[in-house]
């Protein structure tokens, strides 16, 4: 494929964006204005790759010329450097295929993820909070914020259902590869024998979505208020702060209780409703088109098992790939991005498939 034209066409995109963003009323519009900035920041990110693309293309001509040129010691130096240009120049043209795809609008959003205990009994609340701890570690290595907008702890100190809020750049783009079942096989801390047990807990990943996004009408809602239960001092339960929302339509039920304010649990129960309705009707039109993105990396259905967490041989196994880590400690840890990438690249690769046929 010749990457020129398209990397010209990224080069005229990025001047245009460059002179909007310089025009006196580019921020009258705060939410235009955001877009074209991120917009901006890949098409800076892409034509400085289009650049060194061109360049690593340039130099591997001219050392190809060498080898031709009858200079044997210019020749054998020539036939180093190819072979590193090569590698150069597939890594960086792959780069620049993947700017042909488009940016998903959901990528930059901020992110709501629930956690919820399966089978396994109380082995599988403590995974639970193993692996909101996991992403909790994650969201501070990338400088996330992490909110916590309701729990349901149980009585080993693990969690029966936790939901939370993560803020901060390209959240939803890096983490709804998450959505699934998560399965743990290792010798619970109740376990005498020291028998290996296998657990599960599910993962619902979702974008957060704009009032324009979901309209709910107030006859649509039934809110309850109650005392909050649990830890959290005397204010928490000692008032009705604690918020329960039904939304009719579906019959989905939101609780929110984090906050002493009534009012701002109000605001956090519909926020993860409108996430849930929005989940719903991305998966609606999905499955319209589910013949047509048969490869594409899972089905982010909660009922997928995507992952396999086999502690006894420190291994995590994501299935969508068949790709196995043996770094399971550094991974529970919050180290993610070994996995993650691969599932990018692989999502992004079958996007490309798709434009390109």
């Amino acid at each position: 494929m010749d990457l020129r034209p398209h990397i010209e066409k990224f080069r005229q995109r990025f001047a245009e964006v460059e002179s909007l963003l310089s025009a006196p009323d580019a921020f009258n519009n705060p939410q235009k204005a955001q877009e074209l900035s991120r917009e901006y920041s890949r098409l800076k990110e892409l034509v400085a790759t289009g650049s060194a693309y061109l360049k690593t293309v340039a130099e591997l001509a001219d050392n190809r010329a060498l080898l031709d040129a009858g200079d044997v010691e210019m020749a054998a130096l020539a036939k180093e450097e190819i072979s590193r240009l090569e590698a150069d120049e597939q890594k960086l043209g792959k780069q620049v295929q993947f700017g042909l795809v488009p940016p998903e609008p959901s990528d930059s959003r901020n992110t709501i993820i629930e956690i919820r205990a399966g089978a396994g009994g109380s082995e599988s609340a403590l995974f639970a909070a193993d692996l909101y701890r996991m992403y909790s570690r994650y969201c501070e290595a990338r400088a996330w914020k992490a909110e916590t907008l309701d729990s349901n702890p149980s009585d080993l100190g693990g969690f029966k259902e936790i939901i939370f809020q993560v803020s901060g750049e390209d959240v939803f783009k890096r983490l709804k590869y998450e959505s699934g079942v998560h399965r743990v096989q290792r010798v619970p801390a109740t376990e005498a024998q020291g028998r290996i047990h296998t657990s599960t807990c599910t993962v619902a990943v979702m974008p957060e979505a704009e009032e324009v996004d979901i309209e709910i009408k107030p006859d649509e809602i039934e809110v309850n208020v109650c005392r909050a239960s649990g830890k959290g001092g005397q204010g928490v339960n000692t008032t009705d702060s604690a918020v329960q929302i039904i939304h009719k339509p579906t019959g989905m039920i939101v609780r929110c209780a984090d906050e002493r304010s009534q009012l701002k649990n109000r605001a956090k129960a519909l926020t993860v409703l409108r996430s849930r309705l929005l989940e719903r009707k991305i998966a609606e039109e999905d499955a319209k088109y589910a013949a047509q993105r048969k490869d594409q990396v899972g089905t982010g259905e909660r009922s997928e098992k995507i992952r396999t967490y086999n502690f006894p041989q420190n291994r995590v196994t994501d299935h969508r790939l068949e790709l196995t880590l043996y770094n399971l400690s550094a991974f529970i840890d919050g180290d993610l991005d070994p996995m993650l990438d691969p599932l990018m690249n692989h999502d992004l690769e079958t996007k490309l498939s798709a434009l390109q046929t």
